[in-house]
C-alpha cells in the first residue's frame, strides 16, 4: 500500500525541527534517521534525513542545503477542538517564531501553520451566508483565533 509523506525541506535543522515538532503533538515520534555517506553532497555523518510521525501523519524531514526555504504557498493546519488547543498549539508553534493574521503563524523554522478551532470551520460552513460573513469578517480581524469571539460575531452579538 503507498503513502504520501509530506518531506519538509531544511538547511541543516531537520532533525532539530522534527524533535521540535514531536515534543508539541500527541501521538508522534521520530522513526528514523539518515545520515549522508561519503558520497556527499554533504558532510559524511551529517543528518540527511529524519523520518517522524505528527499525531500518526509521517512526515520527512531533508537537510538539502539553503537552496530552498518555505514560503506560505503550503502550511500545515492543526485543526484544535477548543480555545484550550487553540492556546497550547499557538502558543508552542509560535514560540521563536511569527505571529500572522487568521489564525497563520511561522514557527522558529520558518514553516507556516495554520491553528484553527474545528468550530470555525463549522462556522464559515453554515448554511445561513450571512452568519458564515459575520465570522468571516471577525476571523480576518485576528492572529490567534478566538473562539467565543467568532462564535459572538456569528450570532450577530
Amino acid at each position: 500500500m503507498s503513502r504520501i509523506t509530506p518531506t519538509l525541506w531544511f538547511d541543516d535543522r531537520g532533525e532539530e525541527a522534527a524533535r521540535f515538532y514531536v515534543s508539541v503533538f500527541p501521538n508522534s515520534g521520530i522513526t528514523r534517521i539518515t545520515r549522508y555517506t561519503g558520497a556527499g553532497p554533504r558532510p559524511e555523518g551529517a543528518v540527511m534525513t529524519v523520518d517522524f510521525t505528527l499525531d500518526g501523519q509521517p512526515y520527512t524531514a531533508l537537510n538539502g542545503g539553503p537552496e530552498f526555504t518555505f514560503n506560505e504557498a503550503i502550511s500545515l493546519s492543526v485543526s484544535c477542538a477548543d480555545q484550550r488547543e487553540v492556546d497550547h498549539y499557538w502558543a508552542a508553534l509560535s514560540e521563536g517564531g511569527e505571529e500572522g493574521p487568521c489564525g497563520w503563524l511561522k514557527d522558529r523554522f520558518g514553516l507556516s501553520w495554520q491553528v484553527v478551532p474545528k468550530e470555525m470551520e463549522e462556522l464559515l460552513a453554515d448554511e445561513d451566508r450571512e452568519r458564515a460573513g459575520r465570522a468571516m469578517a471577525a476571523m480576518l480581524k485576528m492572529g490567534k483565533l478566538d473562539v467565543a469571539a467568532l462564535r459572538a460575531a456569528a450570532d450577530g452579538a
